[in-house]
């Protein structure tokens, strides 16, 4: 008799309602718990803002200065011993040129090391009468799980002072270029450096590194348009203690270095990089600087350059004057007007603090709940397998009992597989800067419905199993099978908690 046989006569009707009833329930529960579960996101708008005084980039003051490509350049590249390392560094600098002359020290971002990069920036400075420095980044001590910023910012100064006691070179005004990564090290070798003549800012972001990250990856995925349940994803995934530990540099504060800075600074901007707060940054950079009275700042936007503030991969027309001439008229150019100049920028939410998940979905937790997940999956199979291997064959599931075991492990399987695949897609087009309307939404269509299918597959599967132990009694399937039947529909359950909390589910709340 089948289900939802009265006397011989179907009535399939109330048990396909009941199905569908117990579907809608199950997606609503899990979209309720993908809700709860935490920590939700809403960062706040950003009321402040700032309004440049010209549009024109050029640095004021009535200080003469040699502009760029005054000089012919050459370079020199040498070893600097750390403790416990040894670095490449080029000197770039201009031939020709009077003694006592600036010096600029290169700190790199996380996305450059060599003593090759900042080349356009080097020679445009050179040629100007400005001696620029770009050591090697110390890479065996920096790892992607581990920074020490305060320690870099030692390793630097050696080059800081090798290239203050460089022929031709004023020892008095040697200053340093920090910029994205950089600028984080920067005012910590400022303040633990008084004699640190300079400080330049470039697409720094001020706040501390987590802040920065959940705000760029924001910025990114509401500028590929992305529903906004997927960005519940963002503290989720950048609050959370990462596996196995490590990323502590994840929380450092530059605040407390920058309060201690008397240097002038210069900041500088692209008004395209939405991996930066553009508005919220300086304005507390300068907010910082101001405790011990200084109030030496300029800041400058460059309209449409992206992160290394170029357009087309080419220098912001104006960054290399700018920077050569602000560097050049120290000390007049520190305070000059205007202060802030350049194009408007626009920074829509401000960077502020992630929360941290609930235990259960933090640290080893993240990893330690898929693994269980899937190993609840497999220990049916294995569990067969091993029975075999020692020839004591045991009753598996009834045909269709293992037809639905398998698709609910399958389905289960495939939300997750999806869900990865679309979480790279949206990368792909964020980080390009790309649109794909299609991809995105219709992806997301896609993945919702595959979740949706895969608690389908599951009550199904749990109606057969439940009519099978009805029909053919507890003990039809043997221990082999009750065990895969249970580790199937457990691990698959796991799995799709685990996608409820990534937001898989529509939202309840």
């Amino acid at each position: 008799m089948g289900d939802g046989a009265v006397g011989g006569t179907n009535y399939p009707g109330p048990v396909i309602y009941r199905k569908l009833a117990a579907v809608l329930g199950l997606v609503l529960i899990f979209g309720l718990i993908g809700s709860l579960s935490g920590p939700g996101w809403s960062p706040q708008p950003m009321t402040e803002v700032v309004v440049p005084e010209t549009a024109d980039v050029a640095i004021g003051s009535d200080a003469v200065t040699d502009p760029v490509g005054t000089y012919e350049t050459a370079q020199e590249t040498i070893e600097v011993e750390l403790d416990g390392a040894t670095v490449l560094a080029t000197i770039t600098y201009p031939v020709g040129a009077p003694d006592g002359r600036p010096g600029m020290l290169f700190m790199h971002g996380a996305g450059t090391a060599t003593n090759l990069n900042f080349a356009d920036q080097a020679q445009a400075l050179a040629s100007a009468g400005v001696y620029a420095m770009v050591p090697e980044k110390r890479m065996d001590t920096y790892t992607t799980t581990d920074r020490d910023y305060v320690q870099m910012a030692q390793d630097y100064l050696v080059s800081w002072r090798i290239l203050t006691e460089w022929p031709g070179v004023d020892p008095a005004a040697v200053g340093l270029y920090g910029e994205s990564e950089g600028a984080w090290i920067a005012p910590v070798a400022a303040a633990q450096e008084p004699d640190v003549a300079f400080v330049v800012f470039v697409s720094a972001p001020v706040v501390p590194p987590r802040e920065q990250f959940a705000f760029a990856a924001d910025s990114y995925l509401r500028s590929v348009g992305v529903p906004a349940a997927l960005l519940r994803a963002i503290p989720r995934g950048l609050g959370a203690n990462m596996p196995g530990g490590g990323f502590e540099y994840a929380d450092f504060d530059a605040s407390p270095y920058q309060q201690q800075m008397e240097q002038p600074v210069l900041l500088m901007y692209g008004t395209a990089d939405s991996s930066m707060p553009t508005v919220q940054g300086p304005l507390q950079l300068i907010d910082d600087i101001a405790q011990t009275g200084n109030t030496q700042y300029t800041l400058r936007y460059f309209e449409g350059a992206n992160h290394g503030i170029r357009i087309d991969d080419a220098l912001a027309p104006g960054f290399n004057d700018a920077l050569a001439r602000w560097t050049l008229g120290l000390p007049d150019t520190a305070t000059a007007e205007p202060r802030i100049a350049g194009a408007q920028p626009v920074q829509l939410f401000r960077a502020a603090p992630v929360s941290h998940p609930r235990w259960y979905a933090d640290g080893d937790m993240l990893v330690w709940s898929i693994v269980g997940a899937f190993a609840l999956l497999l220990i049916g199979p294995v569990a067969w397998v091993g029975s075999r291997l020692v020839r004591r064959p045991s009753r598996r599931l009834p045909p269709p009992l293992a037809r639905y075991s398998a698709a609910t492990a399958l389905a289960a399987t495939a939300v997750l597989v999806v869900f990865a695949a679309y979480i790279v897609q949206v990368a792909n087009l964020a980080l390009n800067y790309r649109t794909d309307d299609l991809a995105v939404q219709g992806g997301w269509v896609l993945l919702q419905a595959v979740g949706i299918f895969a608690v389908a597959v599951g009550v199904r599967s749990v109606s057969a199993g439940i009519n099978a132990r009805r029909t053919l009694g507890a003990e039809a399937t043997g221990a082999v099978g009750r065990i895969t039947w249970w580790g199937v529909h457990l691990g698959a359950t796991v799995v799709l908690l685990i996608a409820a909390y990534w937001g898989v589910f529509p939202s309840v709340l």
